[in-house]
């Protein structure tokens, strides 16, 4: 992983179809978001995670963007009854997951890394594992509460 955001800096704008095919967009007026990038659906540890978003959803609002197309995203998502959004980055394929530092061209996935961005627009959390090993969501949920619970204290 090259490139992309780091903490401090504004974090690129995108729009992309949810698991519905509604446009959804990383705005300066979307309030506070974790955006989690994860290599598929429906293998292990991606699983696992998506899992595991579901509480930090709760608290805090969760983007999750995969290369997978829409239709995949959609299937996974009735089946773990997941609630916040799962973002495809499908076509052009993987330009967000490009923008962020988080593509692997060799095999044309997103690799696991995370962003904190501020209602302002502004990261103030990045977290990356390798394929093979979840990243701890207690983790959002830690720097999440010292910036403050609420999307606008986030800013």
């Amino acid at each position: 992983m090259s490139g992309g955001p780091g903490i401090g800096q504004e974090a690129p704008g995108f729009t992309l179809p949810d698991q519905h095919g509604v446009a959804t967009s990383l705005s300066a007026d979307r309030g506070a978001v974790l955006i989690v990038f994860f290599p598929a659906a429906f293998t292990p540890v991606c699983h696992d995670e998506l899992r595991q978003l579901r509480d930090v959803a709760a608290t805090l609002p969760v983007l999750a963007i995969s290369c997978d197309s829409m239709y995949v995203l959609r299937t996974l998502a009735d089946i773990e009854h997941l609630d916040f959004s799962l973002l495809s980055d499908f076509w052009p394929h993987g330009d967000v997951a490009r923008s962020y530092g988080a593509f692997n061209g060799v095999t044309g996935l997103a690799e696991r890394a995370s962003f904190l961005v501020d209602a302002t627009g502004v990261v103030r959390g990045m977290w990356r594992s390798s394929p093979d090993r979840a990243r701890d969501t207690a983790d959002y949920l830690r720097l999440w509460e010292a910036l403050g619970d609420t999307p606008d204290e986030v800013a």
